[in-house]
């Protein structure tokens, strides 16, 4: 790094380099490099084991198994959700699963009655799932999401390697996004042809799936996170702590993070 780069500024350049070495790689491949490749450093991958995770999870296995998966369980998950985690990870035969909770001194002291989600929702996801997820991810160099650029909103651009922003927990990392360039329909195709188990809320129309609390299932024609705070202005869980307030941005913690 030259003296004049700020770690964010080489961070950025990085990205950009691996963006153009992978531009034409397959999804698959892009992962399985990403997992190998000394310019990406050590990556874990966060999923929330929802309706389309199998997808990065069996890449996963397949590509490094031993790679880390991180699981927020938030406290106030889906029963399905716990038990599909359970019997997948089995199944995938992944061989660092990390399940990541609240503090719990945290939790009495700012959510005793666990009712956070109905009076401050993006406190409640900051409490559940940002602050635990920052603090599951300190010493990797990055971290892989399954977001989508048909997803719209602050995914519209995705690029297969982006720079996370310096929050005042770290000075920047990447994120690594192999499925940003899927469009409607590649998830199923892929799972159907692997033959890996979905989900079973998915068949109950439930096509994006969080805490419990806050999912809903979706109407026929409604947009797949149509389900996800419904009647709420908010469509992510993503909250950061800048200078002791929270902010609210376009994040990857919401289905199938």
């Amino acid at each position: 790094m030259s003296r004049h780069e700020t770690p964010i500024t080489a961070l950025q350049a990085r990205a950009d380099a691996l963006n153009e070495a992978y531009r034409h790689h397959s999804a698959i491949a892009v992962l399985a490099r990403a997992l190998h490749d000394p310019d990406v450093g050590q990556l874990a991958l966060v999923s929330s084991f929802g309706a389309e995770s199998v997808v990065l999870l069996h890449m996963v296995a397949l590509a490094r198994r031993e790679t880390p998966v991180i699981f927020l369980e938030t406290g106030m998950l889906f029963a399905e959700t716990l038990v599909y985690q359970q019997e997948l990870a089995e199944r995938l035969g992944l061989k660092d699963m990390r399940l990541i909770r609240p503090d719990p001194e945290e939790l009495k002291a700012r959510d005793p009655a666990a009712m956070l989600n109905q009076s401050d929702p993006d406190a409640c996801c900051a409490l559940r799932k940002t602050v635990p997820l920052a603090r599951a991810l300190e010493g990797f160099d990055g971290w892989i999401t399954g977001r989508k650029r048909y997803q719209g909103a602050a995914r519209a651009d995705l690029e297969f390697f982006e720079v996370e922003a310096p929050n005042g927990q770290h000075e920047g990392r990447l994120k690594v996004n192999p499925l940003a360039h899927w469009q409607p329909g590649d998830a199923r195709t892929y799972i159907e042809e692997n033959r890996l188990p979905r989900h079973p809320l998915v068949a109950q129309g439930y096509p994006s799936i969080g805490c419990m609390p806050c999912t809903s299932p979706v109407a026929a024609g409604e947009d797949e996170r149509a389900g996800r705070w419904k009647g709420q202005d908010k469509t992510e869980c993503g909250i950061h702590l800048v200078d002791g307030k929270f902010i609210r941005q376009g994040s990857t913690l919401g289905e199938d993070a």
